[in-house]
């Protein structure tokens, strides 16, 4: 036995540990924890675990476990680094016919996208080709093709010279009139709706093309709240009150409105024709339309 083995042996035996209650405490097995104590390094798994398993030990009976390992480095085999030889692969056939067939794939790949590149420049040179020459066909003829003369006619439809003024003279016809060209309609306003602005949770929409303003409100969620005023020279309300699930009101004025809308999501609302979501989000909103000054 060793002074290290005795060491650690009288340490345990003043704690009062068996063999077993360490093997519990340091999870080496018992046959270890001996072969320490008898100094017998030979019979742990190597030399790195012989270290490891005096300081778990030390450890488990109270003493410090660097120090035990700096008075007795002389004693403990000293780690040694495992050798790992290099693995070599042998390249067999397989792998050798493998190579070659993955080198002959990457070829033909990329020939063929060669190919295929090639393929669309000559589709697209001969396309510009054929419309270069079709439109060299349909160019008007140049001033110095020559063009034949038509036959002038007569008052009674003879040749020159037989008709009934004879003497070969020509009758003498009578310019057509040009007609007038239409004169087109002034085109009508168009009847547009945007929205100019919002801002403190009020949406501006600017009506032009008409003076005469269409609101419809639809309620397209749960039932909601609201109220209309007709902004003329006086304010003037048109309606108040709780309108149901699917419930529709529409007015037609000549003067700029203003709505508020107790839930802007349950509502729609259609401006002269055309329909706008109020809000997405379950709060209130005020809408306020006027027709845009030209």
């Amino acid at each position: 036995m060793t002074d290290l083995g005795l060491l650690l042996k009288k340490a345990r035996m003043e704690k009062k540990i068996s063999l077993e209650d360490l093997q519990e405490v340091t999870k080496i097995r018992k046959r270890y924890l001996e072969a320490i104590e008898e100094g017998n390094y030979k019979v742990l798994p190597g030399n790195f675990y012989v270290r490891a398993f005096i300081k778990s030990y030390a450890e488990a009976v109270g003493l410090d476990p660097n120090e035990v390992l700096q008075m007795y480095q002389n004693v403990i085999p000293a780690t040694e680094t495992e050798k790992v030889e290099p693995i070599r692969t042998t390249r067999t056939s397989t792998t050798r016919n493998t190579e070659r067939i993955g080198k002959w794939a990457s070829n033909i790949m990329v020939i063929s996208f060669v190919v295929l590149i090639l393929g669309i420049i000559y589709y697209f040179m001969s396309i510009n080709y054929k419309g270069t020459s079709d439109a060299s066909n349909n160019l008007p003829k140049q001033i110095t093709d020559k063009i034949e003369p038509a036959a002038p006619k007569t008052d009674n439809g003879g040749t020159p010279g037989t008709g009934a003024n004879g003497g070969g003279q020509l009758a003498q016809t009578q310019p057509e009139p040009i007609a007038a060209a239409p004169v087109a309609p002034a085109p009508e306003p168009k009847n547009e709706v945007k929205l100019v602005k919002s801002e403190r949770g009020t949406d501006f929409y600017a009506v032009s093309g008409t003076d005469k303003l269409k609101i419809e409100v639809k309620v397209v969620g749960d039932e909601c709240w609201m109220k209309i005023d007709e902004l003329g020279t006086s304010r003037q309300q048109l309606h108040e009150g709780i309108l149901k699930n699917g419930e529709v009101k529409s007015w037609e004025l000549a003067n700029p409105a203003y709505l508020r809308f107790g839930k802007a999501s349950a509502m729609e609302i259609v401006i002269n024709g055309q329909s706008y979501p109020v809000g997405n989000q379950a709060n209130v909103k005020n809408v306020q339309v006027d027709f845009l000054k030209s």
